[in-house]
């Protein structure tokens, strides 16, 4: 049963019904109509290159951070940060971002306030999210003034905000590709991927990505972070389901 008359015309008080459903989906930006399309809605593709994988223990080394807006970047910055610990040498290995590279550059507090204002009216989206995602509330956890408040904050840094994630979506779409990494799946799209593994190439690289991706994705903005939390949590149950076999 499809809700639709034969006719291919849906029952009266469907469309109402599919309008309360995605106007009451959880992790939506306030600043943004559920109704919209995300694609006009202005985006904030966030990268960060890292002393290592652990958000409680490790630090923030070069941000990228690269804004969309109707599909062209409008904006482009980057930023490297002295972490106040050493690099270690695997990860050096991945960006090749060294101490003496990091020594005269600004702490994160410092670069704190300029990113969120760029954060201010936009989507957040970043390649594998959770990472990111982490590493942005453990660095604004350590460093945000006393007194600021969610309220206060872009919809990156808000805890009930759920950021656009390409992976979720290059999983699902591109299952015939064996890799889903962004270079791989960059590659594939024919987008082009300047300095892999530094913040501001791959971030540009991530927000073309995404718009390479959405002729395949659903275009409301929240039918898209209904159905991005739905495929993100069977996918996470398939990758526990693997692990375990091994």
């Amino acid at each position: 049963m499809c809700g639709c008359f034969p006719t291919g015309r849906h029952y009266p008080g469907i469309a109402d019904l599919i309008a309360d459903a995605i106007h009451n989906v959880e992790g939506l930006c306030r600043e943004f109509e559920p109704g919209s399309a995300w694609e006009d809605i202005p985006f904030a593709v966030i990268d960060f290159e890292t002393t290592g994988r652990d958000a409680d223990t490790d630090r923030v080394i070069e941000i990228g951070l690269v804004t969309f807006d109707k599909g062209k970047v409008a904006s482009r910055e980057s930023w490297l940060v002295n972490p106040g610990i050493p690099v270690p040498e695997e990860s050096r290995a991945v960006h090749g971002i060294t101490d003496e590279e990091l020594a005269g550059a600004p702490a994160f507090a410092t670069l704190m306030p300029r990113l969120l204002e760029v954060l201010q009216g936009k989507l957040p989206v970043a390649y594998n999210a959770s990472f990111d995602r982490g590493f942005l509330f453990a660095e604004i956890a350590r460093t945000a003034p006393k007194g600021m408040t969610p309220g206060d904050m872009p919809p990156a840094a808000r805890e009930d905000v759920v950021w656009v994630d390409p992976l979720v979506w290059a999983r699902e779409i591109l299952k015939e590709l064996q890799s889903r990494r962004l270079g791989d799946v960059a590659k594939h799209l024919g987008v082009a991927l300047e300095q892999a593994h530094r913040a501001a190439g791959d971030a540009e690289a991530t927000g073309r990505v995404l718009l390479g991706l959405a002729p395949q994705m659903p275009r409301i903005y929240g039918e898209l972070v209904r159905l991005q939390k739905r495929y993100a949590a069977f996918q996470d149950a398939e990758l526990a389901a693997w692990k375990r076999f091994r």
